[in-house]
């Protein structure tokens, strides 16, 4: 199955804060969107990795995903190594995405840069020849995605652009809070509260939207970062900013 975007994370729920705007953009614009969740969060505070799951199953829903896949990769102990890269590299080449959207290289949670070094690494590696990896017995072609972004998350960055995602921003909210022992979590919960549970968070996550909206004039946007000088076609491409 080809997409055109593939967004990989280290755990479920990370795209959904992160860049769910940005797919659901994508995916109104006919292109075909997906998430691949490196692990099952089976080390979070709060829920369970089946609960994960079923929350992971009801944003891809809302989003409008045309496959959502986990990796099954050890929670809190994957490494940037080759056991993880052939992993990560036959699903690359399944998918072949033209783009792929990763974690953020500097965080809080130490599996986000881990992840992100593990995507830049394997969407380099799935285009070489020589390495090779099977699908249901058969070998699988090489497959090198065009462009690789990494996303905003906790930790402030200036982007090096945005996606407008004004139009989709309450579905984006509405994907998050499918995450409901995760975010938004009430004094009467049986779980511990965390850093992430509350209200405060959760406002944070959409004020941070809003923050790079308003640099191009718009409500709500997502930030990337990208190692490549990127090209456009035409002037036409670029967001009539404010000045």
């Amino acid at each position: 199955m080809k997409l055109d975007i593939l967004a990989i994370a280290a755990h479920p729920d990370d795209v959904e804060l992160a860049c769910a705007g940005t797919l659901m953009v994508h995916a109104a614009q006919g292109m075909k969107v997906g998430i691949l969740d490196l692990t099952r969060g089976e080390l979070g505070t709060r829920g369970t990795p089946e609960t994960r799951a079923e929350e992971a199953a009801a944003a891809a829903k809302v989003m409008g995903l045309t496959v959502r896949d986990n990796l099954g990769l050890p929670d809190g102990f994957f490494r940037n190594d080759t056991e993880e890269q052939m992993k990560l590299i036959a699903a690359i080449r399944k998918y072949q995405p033209d783009i792929v959207l990763g974690n953020a290289f500097e965080d809080r949670h130490p599996d986000h840069g881990r992840a992100a070094r593990l995507i830049a690494d394997s969407c380099f590696l799935a285009g070489l020849r020589k390495i090779e990896t099977f699908e249901d017995g058969q070998a699988q072609a090489p497959w090198r995605p065009k462009q690789v972004f990494h996303f905003m998350q906790d930790r402030y960055e200036t982007p090096d652009f945005v996606v407008d995602t004004s139009t989709v921003i309450e579905r984006k909210k509405e994907a998050i809070r499918c995450y409901k022992t995760q975010f938004l979590g009430q004094a009467s919960d049986k779980e511990p509260q965390t850093y992430i549970s509350s209200a405060a968070f959760f406002d944070s996550v959409i004020n941070r939207d809003v923050t790079f909206g308003k640099i191009v004039g718009v409500s709500h946007a997502e930030g990337f970062k990208t190692s490549k000088v990127l090209g456009i076609n035409s002037f036409k491409d670029i967001i009539n900013n404010v000045t």
